[in-house]
């Protein structure tokens, strides 16, 4: 338990961040299961799409701090050869 004022604070703010980072981390996460999703499914139409979603937001978690620069540039690196790799349809 917290005993000083500005230890009590920190508790406060530091979960309010947990749970934007959390969020943030889902959105990311989300957008990455969609993408594989529409890959696997052999939908050519659509894979810019998602994968322009994608990276959006990855970017915009690493603009906020949910993740690492140098994390969302792995990510986006790996979704980017995925898409490479792809069959087109």
């Amino acid at each position: 338990m917290p005993n000083t004022k500005s230890a009590i604070k920190r508790v406060k703010t530091s979960e309010v961040k947990r749970q934007r980072n959390a969020a943030n981390k889902s959105r990311v996460n989300s957008a990455g299961r969609k993408f594989m999703d529409i890959l696997s499914a052999g939908d050519a139409a659509s894979h810019e799409k998602a994968f322009r979603e994608f990276c959006s937001e990855v970017d915009r978690a690493a603009k906020v701090g949910a993740i690492s620069k140098n994390a969302a540039a792995r990510r986006k690196s790996r979704a980017f050869a995925k898409l490479g790799d792809a069959p087109v349809a």
